[in-house]
């Protein structure tokens, strides 16, 4: 899978979901499911002596909480601010679930019906009539049809009465196709369907959900890391991840994983770890955001440098990941290097203070 930018989790991960079926065996499990809701949860939060990989920073009743909601009659609603991997923890919940996270719609003004549910090849509508052969399935009726777990992404984007097309599907669990006769009239849902939907917080407010519809949808809040160390550490690793997927022969250290992360980390939290007061950037300073920039100064590194990421690559990896639109923003990044950055001790700090001249 080289030459593909990002293989599904399911892709990724095989030889770990491999692993844990096996482990697994014919251990009771949610009908439907590939795996036991213990091996899911491990799966997500790692297993050293199992060699499982950590991919998310969470807490385990929290991922119990979301593991229990998909196993029930009620589908499962990620809320959360950008960048907190509410997609990431979708796509790894379905992955470990159903062995198939590519059942997703993606939400937005312009989703209809046909997108969740199912459209039609309008050539062989014209020729044969409707029928199960010119039915051309949409993530909703491949999940009910297989059994899976379907991923609606930034439901909230969504027109209400789109959204509220899930309301027969997540109560009674059945599809009715109008145009079709008789037994194919009627789709049920196979055991090990439901739905996880994501959406942020600050995009709750584009299209406000109905009432019904969040009676149908247990909701779960995913919440920045909040401990830094822990944050630099995934950080980290996702970063030279992607540096070597890539394959750039580079990494982030430590310190300057310490210099991103930390000026997120406060940034995002309005406050310094001297217990100092910071205005907040419009922008999410998420740890998503933060890969992005430790991403990108690896590259710049690689190609116009000796391959060594310095305090000059991050702040200008900076600029493009958080500088977006606000000339605010602008002023307080510079109020950050000039009165936090300026005066932490050690070398590095103050290369990261020289390196502020890149913010104009």
């Amino acid at each position: 899978m080289q030459d593909v930018q990002r293989p599904a989790a399911e892709v990724f991960y095989a030889d770990e979901l491999e692993r844990l079926a096996r482990i697994d065996g014919d251990a009771p499990r949610p009908g439907g499911w590939k795996l036991t809701p213990q091996s899911v949860l491990q799966f997500i939060l790692g297993d050293e002596k199992r060699k499982i990989e950590a991919k998310f920073v969470g807490s385990r009743s929290f991922l119990e909480r979301c593991i229990v909601a998909l196993a029930t009659n009620r589908g499962l609603m990620l809320i959360g601010e950008p960048g907190t991997a509410k997609s990431y923890l979708s796509e790894l919940l379905t992955a470990a679930i159903s062995g198939d996270s590519t059942l997703t719609i993606q939400g937005s003004a312009g989703t209809t019906e046909d997108n969740i549910k199912y459209s039609w090849n309008y050539a062989l509508l014209l020729a044969e009539g409707p029928s199960e052969r010119s039915l051309v399935p949409a993530p909703i009726y491949e999940g009910m049809r297989l059994g899976k777990v379907v991923r609606f992404e930034e439901i909230t984007r969504c027109p209400l009465e789109i959204q509220d097309t899930l309301l027969s599907v997540l109560s009674d669990r059945v599809l009715i196709i109008p145009e079709l006769s008789n037994e194919a009239r009627t789709l049920y849902a196979k055991v090990g369907f439901n739905v996880v939907a994501t959406a942020n917080t600050r995009d709750r407010g584009v299209n406000e959900m109905s009432a019904a519809l969040k009676r149908r949808l247990n909701f779960e809040t995913v919440q920045p890391i909040p401990d830094l160390r822990q944050e630099m550490e995934l950080v980290q690793r996702e970063t030279n991840k992607l540096l070597s997927r890539a394959n750039i022969p580079t990494t982030l250290k430590p310190d300057m994983t310490e210099l991103l992360v930390t000026t997120f980390h406060e940034l995002r939290q309005g406050q310094t770890g001297e217990s100092k007061a910071l205005e907040t950037l419009s922008t999410a300073m998420s740890t998503a955001e933060a890969v992005s920039v430790g991403y990108a100064a690896g590259i710049h590194a690689y190609y116009y440098a000796r391959g060594e990421v310095t305090p000059d690559h991050l702040v200008q990896g900076m600029i493009g990941s958080a500088l977006k639109d606000s000339a605010e923003d602008l002023q307080k990044l510079r109020h950050y290097f000039e009165h936090v950055v300026r005066g932490r001790k050690g070398r590095t700090w103050q290369a990261y203070y020289e390196a502020k001249r890149y913010l104009g």
